[in-house]
């Protein structure tokens, strides 16, 4: 019986600030689970012909917010995968919509000392040049968390290595999932 059979009917889509990890543990979910990656802002990057920084500065954010709305729209209509989102993407109403209504959503959470630490690590993100990155934070949390919290399953990730936070999310999501189906993740159980 292939434990993880179950996981692999709906696209996984996870939220959170910026550096709690969705691309990296996203990428090793997705490995883990034996389903495709794709990370929205490399998808939004791509279709855009630019990258964020410059669609920020070029276009504004609600521009980026709009194309990233399509962007996410279009991959919830491919077959299951797990989906790394941006982090204001859950922010947006019809997008967090789209996302409750064809994902299973997984706040991914971390203290902000420690996404300070990680995003300080990396000069890419414009939505922190030339600020203090835990000022950035926790301003994005005071606002953001609220949305989040809509999320189906909710992963306290703290500073655990990657492969951790995928053993966390893994049963977070059978959890969620036995309650939701009860007999869907038992052996022999049948396909939705």
């Amino acid at each position: 019986m292939d434990r993880y059979a179950p996981l692999r009917h709906r696209t996984i889509a996870l939220v959170g600030l910026m550096g709690v990890g969705k691309s990296s543990v996203g990428r090793r979910l997705a490995n883990a689970l034996g389903l495709p990656f794709r990370d929205a802002d490399a998808e939004v990057e791509a279709a855009a012909g630019r990258s964020i920084s410059d669609i920020f500065t070029d276009l504004g954010e609600a521009a980026f917010r709009e194309g990233e709305r399509r962007v996410i729209a279009r991959l919830l209509d491919l077959p299951p995968h797990v989906l790394a989102t941006g982090g204001g993407a859950f922010m947006t109403p019809d997008t967090r919509a789209l996302i409750k209504s064809k994902a299973i959503s997984v706040w991914l959470k971390a203290d902000l000392d420690v996404l300070a630490r990680r995003v300080s690590r990396k000069d890419n993100r414009p939505l922190l040049a030339g600020k203090d990155p835990l000022d950035v934070l926790q301003a994005q949390a005071d606002t953001r968390y609220p949305a989040y919290g809509e999320a189906d399953i909710i992963v306290e990730t703290g500073d655990a290595a990657h492969h951790v936070t995928v053993e966390q999310v893994i049963a977070a999501l059978t959890e969620h999932l036995a309650a939701r189906e009860p007999g869907l993740t038992e052996p022999g159980a049948p396909a939705p």
